[in-house]
């Protein structure tokens, strides 16, 4: 589907004003834009908390000129680099700073691009700033941070009460221009269960509008068809798609996703396959309550899952 044709893209806040935040995290980066100056800066939160939405509207506001680069997508060295200075080398069309938003920064090589990158901060300095985002504050180098300002992108249980409320009135007038048919208990129970992943809540809405009404029936449908999507990049062998699976669930308990897992195996997974599965499945759920990162825990067992079990 066309960037233009995404709900997530064709709805991104333009402005700082607009964006769906703790009110002392969105005053924090309206004094930014009041101000005039931008630093370089980490932004570090799970995933669909709005950074990279964040990054783009200070540009905006403050009349940079800016590239985005996946880090995840994008983080050979090589190709790094030569975007980075292809861009950071040339003058600013509106005058004021150049920009890279580097996103997921933290799947970066720590040590080798990461260094390479605190390199390139100094090295432009004079034109150019840097907004890196990341899931993962902890695989960032030290000296990016010490380079950066770091902003946490968390939601205590009091705002995230206020920010729900927020966004159950952006969807509202989403669908109202989408002229698509709502009812309130089903619309809430969707954002109260990906609650504060608001890109995800977008998308689904988008997927479950096909019919011209968001109904009782979302919810319900929800979880199995997450996790048909999972078999499938299992099947597939799609070691990207699954990773970008986790990414985007692992804030669910990754012992939930073992269980689910065992739950919807008996007609995705080859009969002969089903006893391999259950212990791969029990062996990585024991080990989970001792890894200190779960999500490369799950990764790792799902990689084993694609290499040695046959599905239907």
């Amino acid at each position: 589907m066309s960037n233009e044709f995404l709900w997530v893209e064709k709805y991104r806040p333009k402005i700082v004003s607009e964006t769906i935040l703790p009110e002392s995290l969105k005053l924090t980066f309206q004094k930014i834009v009041d101000g005039g100056e931008l630093p370089n800066m980490l932004f570090t939160g799970t995933a669909g908390l709005g950074k990279t939405t964040v990054a783009r509207a200070l540009c905006n506001e403050l009349g940079c000129d800016f590239i985005l680069i996946n880090g995840s997508e994008e983080g050979n060295i090589d190709t790094l680099r030569t975007k980075i200075k292809q861009f950071a080398s040339s003058v600013s069309l509106q005058g004021g700073y150049k920009v890279v938003i580097l996103d997921e920064a933290d799947y970066l090589n720590p040590q080798s691009t990461q260094p390479a990158l605190r390199g390139f901060i100094e090295e432009f300095s004079n034109n150019c700033r840097f907004i890196l985002t990341c899931n993962f504050k902890n695989r960032i180098i030290e000296p990016l941070h010490s380079r950066c300002g770091v902003y946490e992108f968390n939601t205590s249980k009091k705002s995230m009460i206020e920010l729900c409320e927020s966004f159950m009135a952006r969807c509202k007038t989403i669908l109202d221009n989408e002229k698509i048919e709502y009812d309130d208990k089903p619309l809430a129970e969707l954002i109260i269960k990906f609650a504060p992943d608001w890109r995800r809540v977008l998308n689904e809405l988008q997927r479950y509008s096909i019919n011209g009404r968001i109904d009782s029936g979302i919810v319900a449908n929800l979880q199995d068809k997450n996790f048909d999507d999972l078999f499938s990049h299992l099947k597939n062998k799609n070691f990207k798609s699954m990773r970008s699976w986790v990414v985007n669930n692992i804030d669910t308990d990754a012992s939930a996703i073992f269980r689910a897992i065992y739950d919807r195996m008996s007609d995705k997974v080859a009969p002969q396959s089903i006893p391999q599965l259950v212990l791969l499945l029990a062996d990585y759920q024991y080990k989970n309550a001792f890894v200190a990162d779960h999500e490369l825990n799950v990764v790792a067992c799902l990689t084993e899952v694609m290499s040695d079990v046959q599905f239907t």
